[in-house]
């Protein structure tokens, strides 16, 4: 669940732990479809394409904002906090051999209408 997984993460940041996400495309979303559909086309036509603000279309870029909205980014401390996070799509080799951790608890999944981010980047037209 891509809530419960950003608050953590967020913690650890604020905590000064260097935090690398891999496979963001597999993070899930609760919800309808057709909710999350229009829930995200709604915020990507928020503002104008100018001046904003904008909502990314790729899996990565969406779960690093949604990290970035549980972290005080305007201040010092939130934005060094966000430059010690990274966050992929797929495994990089750098990262192959790495450890790996979960995140304890935010996988649990309480209801079957779920949606994984690289669905939804599908539906809103992203590349990655």
């Amino acid at each position: 669940m891509m809530g419960r997984f950003s608050t953590a993460v967020a913690k650890r940041l604020l905590n000064g732990e260097e935090i690398v996400v891999v496979n963001a495309e597999k993070a899930l979303i609760t919800g309808s479809k057709d909710w999350l559909m229009e829930e995200f086309h709604h915020r990507r036509d928020r503002g104008s394409q100018r001046r904003g603000p904008f909502y990314p279309r790729r899996p990565d870029r969406m779960l690093h904002r949604s990290i970035r909205g549980m972290l005080p980014y305007q201040h010092p401390k939130g934005r060094a906090a966000l430059k010690r996070l990274r966050v992929y799509v797929d495994v990089p080799e750098d990262y192959k051999d790495a450890p790996k951790e979960r995140v304890e608890g935010a996988d649990r999944v309480t209801t079957a209408r779920v949606m994984t981010l690289a669905q939804i980047a599908q539906r809103l037209g992203g590349a990655f």
